[in-house]
């Protein structure tokens, strides 16, 4: 098995080197089509021939060399946008570095040149950008945080086995000079859609130029890149096949995971300009309860008495809180820049006062404004007007409206069905013992006795739809809430 793997790496390794080659070639033509004019007329100065046109034929020569040399400049000097990341340092983690080390020398490769970790859930090598035109001294190791936290640590070593692998085909002088090339070409196409290229012709043009290189050189730079892929995954068939197997299925719950936290968990907060720490620490905490809950994930929950990839970081915590900001940063700010004015962080325990009481009783303001409320009603004022408003023809759609007109950035599609869960969330939680709380999987809750109450959902959409207060009425009365009383906002 291993010589086979062995055998067909080297045979995808030589494909990979070959469409390189081709990749290089599209580079080359290039170049020989800019340098066509000028070998024109040194034929004609040289034979003495054509006296007629070898002056205008040298002075297009002049132009073409002079047009192609800026141009060469422009895709030089373009720079490939980079995935932002948070570096590990060796000192911050050396028994990580050592792990990869280990596995390079085990593979046979190169080690990566260094470590990041980025807020996804993929891992790759990626060239560091080159400093006053240094040659870098080998790609970076990206390697998705919630992997780090969730997997084990032999998991780990079997899933990044490939990933590492890559690192041989990357020193090829052929397959490291035509990515160099496609990246300079796909960071000149880009600059070049920018606005202001309409502006600076000499940038249009060299957008365009990289558009025909780029679309020359597709077909073999995806068969180049696939052949690297082969010739790693080839190399790394003998670190532990059964292993990569289970670490592969451990990627597709993290995955899950992840995204419901970002979308259920962290949205929700990012959204009024808190940015919860500890995302990863949160992923673990999610898969742990579907883990509980559900029996497909059940297998899953006796892993977690085996040593955690994380613990090779010397201070998981602070790095999760590096990565957690760089997550709000991607999606609500430019990244590497501060934060809007006024975010701030907020940690776990504190989420359930700080974000989700604060939603709701923002959510609940905006529908007593809809309503007209003078001053702070009570919830049974609400109803009423709501029940209304419900029987009136277009009324609820005017409302709806209305909230929509008064919404913050982010939240124009929350509906007028959430506005009043929340109105009722907070007389809960005002006038009950239900307190807000956060559910890993599915974000605020209302909590009763302990209890996460989601069925607050079907009674108040009787109340929106059909203008039938009653089974709303019936679900405060169950947990003992009481509607007569103001509710509170601030």
């Amino acid at each position: 098995m291993v010589q086979r793997g062995a055998r067909d790496a080297g045979g995808a390794g030589h494909s990979a080197r070959d469409h390189a080659l081709a990749v290089l070639r599209v580079r080359d033509g290039a170049l020989a089509v800019a340098l066509l004019p000028a070998a024109v007329a040194v034929v004609l100065f040289a034979t003495g021939v054509g006296r007629a046109v070898r002056w205008p034929v040298a002075g297009l020569a002049v132009a073409v060399l002079a047009v192609a040399a800026v141009t060469g400049l422009v895709i030089a000097r373009a720079r490939p946008a980079v995935t932002p990341t948070v570096e590990v340092p060796e000192r911050a983690a050396p028994a990580l570095h050592g792990l990869i080390q280990d596995l390079a020398e085990r593979l046979d490769v190169p080690t990566p040149a260094g470590i990041a970790l980025t807020p996804d859930c993929d891992s790759w090598l990626e060239e560091p950008p080159r400093a006053g035109g240094a040659r870098p001294a080998g790609p970076v190791l990206v390697i998705g945080s919630p992997f780090l936290w969730w997997l084990r640590v032999a998991e780990l070593r079997a899933l990044l086995a490939p990933v590492v692998a890559g690192t041989g085909p990357s020193a090829h002088p052929d397959i490291a000079a035509a990515r160099r090339c496609v990246r300079a070409w796909d960071a000149t196409a880009g600059l070049a859609a920018g606005g202001s290229a309409a502006r600076r012709p000499l940038l249009a043009f060299a957008g365009r130029v990289a558009r025909l290189l780029l679309r020359a050189a597709a077909r073999h730079t995806a068969d180049m890149e696939r052949g690297v892929a082969l010739a790693a995954a080839g190399r790394a068939q003998g670190v532990a096949p059964a292993l990569r197997t289970s670490a592969q299925e451990q990627v597709g719950l993290a995955y899950a995971g992840w995204d419901r936290l970002l979308t259920r968990v962290a949205s929700p907060a990012w959204r009024i300009g808190r940015w919860p720490r500890g995302l990863n620490a949160g992923v673990v905490a999610a898969l742990t309860e579907l883990s509980r809950r559900d029996r497909l994930a059940e297998g899953f929950a006796a892993r977690l008495g085996e040593r955690p990839a994380c613990d090779l970081l010397d201070e998981p915590g602070a790095m999760d809180d590096e990565i957690s900001l760089l997550a709000a940063r991607l999606l609500h700010g430019v990244p590497g820049a501060p934060l809007p004015a006024g975010w701030s962080p907020v940690d776990w325990a504190a989420y359930p006062d700080e974000v989700v009481d604060r939603i709701w009783r923002d959510r609940a303001a905006r529908l007593f404004a809809a309503l007209d409320a003078a001053e702070t009603p009570t919830l049974a004022w609400a109803l009423e007007r709501l029940a209304a408003a419900a029987a009136t023809e277009h009324g609820v759609d005017a409302l709806a409206a209305r909230l929509a007109a008064g919404a913050g950035r982010g939240e124009t599609r929350e509906s007028l069905v959430e506005h009043v869960a929340a109105a009722v969330c907070c007389a809960a939680a005002d006038t009950s013992a239900a307190v807000p709380g956060l559910d890993w999987l599915d974000g605020p809750v209302l909590l009763a006795e302990g209890k996460r109450r989601q069925d607050v959902a079907a009674p108040v959409r009787s109340l929106v739809d059909d203008g039938d207060p009653g089974p709303l009425r019936d679900w405060l009365a169950g947990i003992g809430a009481r509607a007569d009383k103001p509710v509170r906002l601030v």
